[in-house]
């Protein structure tokens, strides 16, 4: 089996590098070597923005594909109608075991999708600055890219920069979810959909757009529309940045221009010379066979021509030797499990497709896959975002694509070949608690006050659980800093006053990394006071409680 893709795998580019400059010289490009590499960036108006954006045709290349001028214009308009400021928000949340790109840009480009979300923060006249992150290494790098620029979230500042942290999940990275994240929430999608150009982050208009786009529009802004359209297609100038894995010898992520040959893309990541199928788009995309992959070209317009997609730029090619519907099954057995369990047509229809699928392996003949079909078509379009929707296209492009294969085992009972788990998943679920960044304090319960209430379970799960008899089993284990305004708000609502943050003296705080330090900076974090000032009587609590839940 592949073992799950690295934070940061190697990294090529054919041509001309744009968002890979300089990655050749440093590991990673901090703020002076930024400058070093790229040179300044001269603010733009909006209008001036947005025509630069539709001038290089740049759309979302986070998987939608939405045009960003069309995008920034309608977030322009809701907030002159509103009379209120934008928020400016940086998807760089990446749950798909698949893809990578974005991680490799904010962990060795963070500047340059800085300079995109920045620019266009000024030309909207935005005071928020958000970026949602899913890995610790990329939470490293974003903090410590703020820290250089002198951006943190106190009060005071022209522009409050943030970072949000979300999970390792498939949803976590949809637009809704990521806000629900910065507003405070969990990051799963709401019960309704709502435009984020109309209500975003605080309920105000918001520019939510991928790393990877930003990161072009500051290349476009640097070099302009004329030079940037020199490089790729007439209708798709550019680069676009691609995580190729899967039976591959060297799993990568790769810029090259649009207009280069998928063949060649496989070739250079050692792929095989005649592959079975190759998932394109990632886990939310299509298959395509042999043929149309030796025919294709980089570009959305090329790969739906035959039946692919560009998506999140993942390109996952398997060889003769594996069982295409395994592989399949492997996925759309994950694609089950990354539900939010907020709807029917994703927790109850995903897991049914999935064992749909499973039957027509075992055996189950054509009454089998008929109802494979039926349920996957059941989920389309009834979800509370689109995870059902790309779940149900990835099945039915498997259905459509190895139809030798459906045949072997619908009508003979198989194909005769093991599945061998050639696409990359993840190794152990989400990632655990110890890799993330500590803030070096501690939840502590009084048990003398504590009444067994629950709520801090509700709001902070990650670090406390209920036990068998209705009382909280804290971590001991530091609180992260990603997870740490949830524990202050859970100190702050504790009904019996009975929860606290423990502040541990100075030789026992963990050493941080340099660059972690840099990123956290030195001042001490302000925030509401989180334990009982001293001599604070403990009577006083007991009446407040009774008082409330009397």
């Amino acid at each position: 089996m592949n073992a799950p893709l690295p934070d940061v795998p190697e990294v090529r580019v054919v041509g001309l590098p744009q968002l890979t400059t300089g990655f050749d010289l440093v590991e990673r490009l901090d703020l002076a070597m930024h400058l070093k590499v790229h040179g300044p960036l001269e603010p733009m108006t909006g209008e001036r923005l947005a025509e630069l954006a539709e001038a290089i045709s740049l759309r979302g290349r986070g998987g939608a594909g939405f045009p960003f001028g069309k995008k920034m214009r309608a977030v322009a308009k809701a907030s002159i109608r509103r009379g209120v400021r934008p928020v400016v928000v940086i998807n760089g949340s990446e749950g798909e075991p698949a893809c990578r790109k974005d991680t490799v840009l904010l962990n060795r480009a963070p500047h340059l999708i800085l300079d995109g979300a920045l620019l266009a923060a000024e030309a909207l006249g935005a005071r928020t600055l958000v970026v949602a992150v899913t890995r610790n290494s990329t939470e490293v790098s974003v903090r410590a890219a703020l820290a250089e620029r002198g951006l943190s979230d106190r009060r005071g500042q022209q522009l409050r920069a943030r970072v949000v942290r979300t999970p390792e999940r498939m949803v976590s990275g949809e637009a809704s979810s990521v806000i629900r994240a910065a507003n405070g929430g969990p990051a799963m999608p709401p019960g309704r959909r709502e435009r984020a150009a109309e209500t975003g982050v605080g309920g105000s208009p918001t520019l939510l757009s991928n790393a990877e786009t930003y990161a072009q529009l500051a290349v476009a802004a640097r070099i302009g529309p004329r030079r940037y359209g020199h490089t790729g297609l007439p209708n798709e100038p550019g680069t676009v940045l691609l995580t190729v894995s899967g039976a591959v010898a060297r799993p990568m992520v790769i810029e090259v221009p649009t207009g280069v040959p998928l063949r060649y893309i496989l070739q250079l990541a050692g792929a095989p010379p005649l592959p079975q199928g190759v998932l394109t788009g990632g886990y939310h995309g299509n298959w395509i066979d042999a043929v149309a992959s030796h025919n294709a070209v980089i570009s959305r317009e090329s790969l739906a021509t035959v039946g692919g997609a560009l998506g999140a730029g993942a390109i996952l090619p398997i060889g003769p030797e594996t069982c295409p519907l395994g592989e399949s099954l492997r996925i759309a057995n994950w694609l089950a499990a990354e539900t939010a369990g907020q709807c029917g047509p994703c927790k109850l229809g995903l897991p049914a497709a999935a064992g749909g699928l499973s039957d027509v392996l075992n055996g189950g003949g054509p009454a089998a896959l008929e109802a494979l079909r039926e349920v996957t078509q059941a989920v389309k379009g009834r979800g509370a975002c689109k995870h059902p929707d790309g779940s149900a296209r990835f099945l039915m492009s498997t259905l459509s694509a190895f139809t030798d294969d459906l045949a072997a085992h619908v009508l003979d009972g198989g194909c005769g070949r093991e599945t061998l788990g050639v696409l990359p998943l993840p190794a152990s679920g989400y990632q655990d608690l110890e890799e993330s960044i500590p803030s070096g304090e501690k939840l502590a319960v009084d048990w003398t006050l504590c009444q067994g209430h629950g709520l801090c379970a509700d709001i902070v799960p990650e670090l406390i659980r209920l036990g068998p008899d209705g009382y909280p089993a804290v971590a001991d284990a530091s609180v992260p800093m990603h997870l740490r305004g949830r524990a202050q708000r859970a100190v702050r609502r504790c009904p019996a006053l009975a929860l606290r943050i423990e502040q541990p003296a100075a030789e026992q705080r963990p050493a941080l990394p340099a660059v972690t330090r840099r990123a956290l900076g030195s001042a001490p974090h302000r925030s509401r006071p989180t334990t009982n000032p001293p001599g604070h009587p403990i009577r006083v609590a007991r009446f407040f409680t009774w008082i409330l839940w009397s």
